[in-house]
């Protein structure tokens, strides 16, 4: 029989029953659109992981962290001073694959104002080499200069942010503006590049990102709403104070005399030492040579460790990988409810036909004949129900978009509507199969006699 012939009967069919053929193929699209749109949603998540694992300063940053000390070592745990300046000079000294590192030492709770307004950022004492370390970029002005550090300078670098949560506009310049950290005066040098996520810059475009802010601004009295925002990637890049290190040691750190051993003078132990590595291909070797290097002014304790944007790589993959599986397997069970649908109303449309296929038979049609239509016929429900799924998995996707507001955007890919059609139409296929088989194997002369 020829193929054309063969689909062309199969759309007389479907036409023939038009809502039991609709009830047929609502599973294949529920099924394809459940799995464009988990596709869509686990894309958007690994490129905002992504996203954000390039703007924290890529593979080739690695940050020193504490650790407790191994059992053997328990004992020795008073002995180590902890991260502090003497970790920056001898990794700088001993690890030529280290390109630069980055002390910083944050201040928690810092009330920043200005004029009559203050507002709550991190704040944080570092060097020259934050920047670099970082990857942040300046917008306005100047970086902290290793004059500033040698002079224990009053002078910030901000993020705009910062600038609008103290009842300013961006058209007027923070530079040279004063403000008081914790009531101190402090000289604005710089300002930060405003990070933006393609999620935000999306919203911006739309004109939604206003209102989202303003919503969140009326939300900040709550806990929830505090917490989420503190763990807001986009907040940490951009709520941003950053002043001289030296300054933080002097003025902040200057009575605080507990130390991890018997010396006096200001707190010199580090919030966060971050460096960047020369060759990421190299990142291991690195951080062995770091690793030696942090032994020697530890006196031997062992009470650090590494994180590595290698890592972080590693647990995004894995992340999208274990979303991909789940978000798989329940839009693979819609299209398996959607093929026993198709295979049922196969079925009953075999039962309903015995007498033509019959005829048929009688009149010299091939049992392969017969076989080939009963499949080509369920390979069309299959078709017509992937290609009604991929068109209403775009209105699904805008629907998580709009009503659970994601961080990152789901991105729909061309692969993924092609993966989720292909799957729509084997499901098709197989669920022909055994119809199919049973139609080609009715005896001719039953079948005539069939009522």
């Amino acid at each position: 029989m020829n193929i054309h012939l063969s689909i062309q009967v199969g759309l007389r069919e479907i036409l023939a029953h038009k809502f039991r053929s609709f009830l047929t193929m609502f599973g294949i699209i529920l099924g394809v659109s459940s799995l464009v749109s988990m596709f869509a949603v686990t894309e958007g998540m690994t490129r905002g992981m992504r996203e954000n694992l390039l703007a924290s300063g890529g593979v080739e940053r690695v940050s020193v962290i504490d650790q407790d000390v191994p059992v053997e070592q328990e004992d020795l745990k008073p002995l180590s001073p902890g991260r502090t300046l003497d970790d920056v000079a001898i990794i700088l000294e001993h690890c030529p694959l280290v390109e630069d590192v980055s002390p910083e030492i944050n201040l928690g709770g810092a009330v920043v104002q200005h004029l009559n307004k203050s507002t709550r950022p991190r704040v944080v004492g570092a060097a020259r080499s934050f920047l670099n370390v970082n990857t942040f970029e300046i917008e306005q002005g100047r970086f902290l200069s290793d004059l500033d550090v040698d002079r224990v300078a009053s002078v910030c670098v901000i993020g705009w942010p910062v600038w609008e949560a103290l009842g300013q506009s961006r058209s007027e310049s923070p530079l040279d503006q004063t403000l008081l950290i914790n009531g101190l005066p402090f000289r604005v040098v710089g300002v930060f590049r405003e990070y933006e996520s393609e999620h935000d810059r999306r919203l911006r475009e739309s004109g939604r990102l206003a209102t989202m802010q303003q919503r969140a601004v009326e939300r900040r009295s709550t806990t929830k709403a505090k917490s989420a925002r503190r763990y807001s990637f986009a907040w940490w890049r951009n709520n941003l104070v950053v002043f001289p290190i030296s300054t933080m040691l002097a003025t902040f750190r200057s009575a605080s005399l507990q130390l991890p051993y018997n010396e006096l003078g200001p707190d010199p132990r580090l919030s966060e030492l971050n460096l960047r590595v020369r060759d990421p291909g190299r990142l291991n070797d690195a951080v062995k040579e770091v690793r030696l290097a942090l032994l020697k002014t530890h006196r031997g304790v062992e009470d650090f460790g590494f994180n590595t944007r290698e890592d972080w790589a590693d647990s995004i993959e894995t992340s999208v990988k274990a979303a991909r599986f789940s978000g798989g397997i329940i839009a693979g069970i819609s299209l398996i409810v959607g093929g026993i649908g198709i295979a049922n109303i196969m079925l009953a449309s075999i039962s309903e036909r015995v007498r033509e296929i019959g005829i048929r038979l009688a009149i010299g049609a091939r049992r392969r004949d017969i076989f080939s239509q009963i499949l080509i016929e369920s390979s069309v429900l299959g078709f017509l129900g992937g290609l009604l799924g991929l068109a209403s998995s775009f209105g699904v996707v805008r629907l998580i978009t709009v009503v659970a507001e994601l961080n990152n955007e789901p991105v729909i890919r061309l692969w993924a509507l092609a993966v989720s059609f292909g799957f729509s139409v084997f499901t098709g296929v197989v669920a022909g199969f055994y119809p199919a088989f049973k139609a080609s194997r009715l005896d001719p002369i039953q079948a005539l006699r069939y009522e």
